[in-house]
């Protein structure tokens, strides 16, 4: 296979670079790859952004909706919305991605792996996301083995005192969402607010083929709240010791309400309450002209899960089940920019700093004989240095090394190096980068108890990855790029059962090697498509057998068809038509992960059936502030099992209006 993907990055700066007309535009500046706002094209890592416009323009409702197309990362979720939603980025674990909001870890401390899941978070109060592809640990610490996603809140207008903004929708399986929210800056004070909520019947999880499938429904109530507000003091001007300072604070609620199965099996009484709150408080203040930015963060997270199951007349099945998960953190983060050497270095910045994280879970789960509980915390602290410069007008290269140190498990030193090329002679960017990562033990793993015969390990050490990737992009003029990547990641010291499955130890091994390609073609200003592909082996390196639910191909196709319509009083309006093609090969699943037709589970590996979705959006703007829009959701109605057994929803339609005033 490797050879295979190799033969595609030498083909691929081979696509002619005629018909050049160059179109300056601004670029798409990333900041979660360095800390450092960058553009796109002059990060040597593979990002993905998905803005505001692409939320509205896909229909988004989720975070889990808006990653299913992204290159590198596949997504498993068990059900429709609200029912748990796994990442798995670039064959890496679930466990070894890393969730930011505005720069703050998300992830649960109670999860029993540390993962996070992706299928609670609604969208009305995000601008953008940012997601990182590769080893980010010597940026973010523990987890940041296969990536990063980013959540960026929702800015207030600087030159508006009240902006409101809002959405109303509904459609089949009796759903209805909506959001409503405003923002705006009063002299040196901003703020903006968002309150959203969804409510569905749902379809049940659990896929027709099983017999023992009753038809039960399996809904979802969601609702969040988000407040920021921020003032800024000061300006910066070239001769200021002491330039702007600038206060900010975020504090968001949500609360999930969605319906279980205990698969292969209907459970009308089967509850799950997902709660999470999340707040944040940061200071930056410019120094030297502007030349140095210093910052102070404090953070904190409170995660509550319960899930409650109690008898009825399909089965006897109990549960009340609690999870407790806390996050407190302190941050001092810097930039440096440093001046520039004509003709030798440009946009040189030095990032550094360091902080303090505590994590807490305290769980109760199972029956009485399998009882799982946990009461444990863990403190770290941290340092952290990164550098970047542009050398000669076409050379970017970056630096980040971090050492973290934490009070039980030990210390882990991280770096990552990388460069891009940019040859425009031939309309091209080279990119190459390695580095370092690892995923720290969670809560439940050194301290978890299951009955009297497991327990778990607090001597186990992180697990830790080396990683490097290579991948050329090349423009044919402004009408298409094509891009191609190859990377290779190594993971050793994998967390799983001892022989005698009472603890937990440091045995597994992994090798994850595959390729990212992609094209997209702008032929038209109303016209624009971008298809992707992913190829992947991974596999376990002691066992010789691949990794689960790591499909070889995964693939999407999007496009947005704008035509102009000169609606009414609005003569330069378009009809915004959004197509989504997403599909999943054939994918490896372990033993008794996978269930015959009658529901019983299959004792021996095997493999989960390929399978596809397509989901289409349209909107219309009906004045200058609404916009009328419609969203399909698998027209195909497809019965794709992404998880064995769990089916994706049936086909669904919505309509509504979004309105910014």
């Amino acid at each position: 296979m490797k050879h295979r993907i190799l033969v595609g990055l030498v083909l691929a700066p081979l696509a002619p670079a005629w018909a050049q007309d160059p179109q300056p535009a601004i670029p798409d500046m990333i900041v979660s790859a360095t800390r450092v706002p960058t553009p796109a094209e002059r990060i040597p890592a593979a990002t993905t952004v998905i803005t505001r416009q692409d939320i509205e323009a896909y229909g988004y409702v989720t975070l889990a909706d808006a990653l299913a197309a992204v290159p590198g990362f596949r997504l498993v979720q068990a059900g429709g919305p609200g029912q748990q939603a796994s990442g798995f980025v670039r064959g890496t674990n679930s466990r070894h991605v890393l969730v930011l909001r505005d720069g703050v870890p998300l992830n649960d401390s109670a999860e029993p792996n540390g993962a996070f899941n992706f299928g609670n978070e609604l969208l009305g109060d995000v601008e953008r996301v940012e997601v990182v592809r590769g080893p980010v640990s010597a940026v973010y610490g523990t987890a940041a083995i296969g990536g990063v996603v980013n959540l960026i809140t929702r800015q207030a207008p600087r030159d508006r005192t009240f902006a409101p903004y809002g959405e109303l929708a509904g459609g089949t399986q009796r759903t209805a969402r909506g959001y409503v929210g405003a923002g705006g800056t009063i002299g040196a004070f901003d703020y903006g607010i968002t309150g959203q909520a969804l409510s569905t019947q749902g379809y049940n999880v659990i896929a027709p083929r099983i017999t023992t499938n009753q038809g039960e429904r399996d809904g979802l109530r969601a609702a969040a709240m988000t407040a920021r507000m921020g003032v800024t003091i000061g300006q910066t001007t070239p001769d200021a010791a002491i330039g702007q300072t600038r206060i900010d604070g975020l504090l968001r609620w949500r609360e999930n309400t969605a319906g279980l199965d205990n698969v292969p099996n209907d459970d009308p009484n089967y509850t799950g309450q997902d709660r999470n709150w999340f707040g944040f408080i940061r200071s930056q203040t410019d120094l030297a002209g502007g030349a140095w930015t210093t910052g102070f963060r404090v953070s904190g997270s409170h995660d509550r899960r319960r899930y409650t199951n109690f008898p009825d007349s399909l089965t006897r099945s109990t549960a009340d089940d609690l999870y407790n998960g806390e996050r407190r953190g302190i941050a001092w983060d810097n930039t440096l920019r440093l001046p520039s050497a004509e003709g030798i270095f440009t946009d040189a910045a030095l990032t550094f700093g360091g902080g303090w994280d505590r994590e807490q879970a305290q769980s109760a789960a199972g029956s009485p004989f399998f009882r799982t509980t946990v009461d444990a915390r863990s403190s770290s602290g941290y340092g952290y240095v990164g550098a970047q410069a542009r050398l000669f007008g076409r050379l970017d290269v970056t630096a980040a090394a971090r050492l973290d140190d934490t009070d039980d498990y030990g210390s882990e030193t991280s770096w990552r190096l990388g460069a891009v090329l940019e040859l425009p002679e031939i309309s091209s960017r080279l990119r190459g980068s390695g580095g370092t990562a690892f995923k720290a033990p969670s809560l439940y793993q050194r301290y978890g108890v299951i009955g009297s015969f497991f327990r778990g390990n607090p001597n186990l050490q992180a697990e830790r990855s080396t990683s490097w990737e290579v991948g050329w992009e090349t423009d044919i003029g402004r009408y298409a790029t094509l891009s191609a990547l190859y990377f290779d990641n190594r993971i050793r010291g994998l967390i799983n059962f001892d022989p005698t499955f009472t603890t937990l130890e440091n045995i597994d091994q992994a090798r994850i090697r595959g390729g990212e390609f992609g094209i997209t073609v702008r032929p038209f200003d109303w016209l624009s498509a971008t298809g992707s592909w992913t190829v992947l082996e991974a596999r376990d390196t002691a066992t010789d057998t691949p990794l689960p639910r790591r499909p070889r191909n995964v693939a999407s196709l999007t496009a947005r068809i704008a035509p102009e319509v000169g609606w009414f009083d609005l003569p330069r309006s378009r009809l915004v038509i959004a197509p989504e093609l997403l599909y999943v090969g054939a994918s490896p699943e372990g033993a008794f992960a996978r269930y015959e037709d009658n529901g019983q589970a299959i004792g021996t590996a095997g493999k989960n059936p390929e399978g596809w979705l397509f989901n289409l959006t349209a909107s219309l703007p009906v004045t200058a502030q609404l916009t009328a829009f419609v969203e399909m959701r698998n027209i195909g109605n497809t019965r794709y099992e992404p998880a064995n057994a769990f089916v994706v929803p049936g086909r669904s339609a919505v309509v509504g209006m979004r309105g910014a005033f």
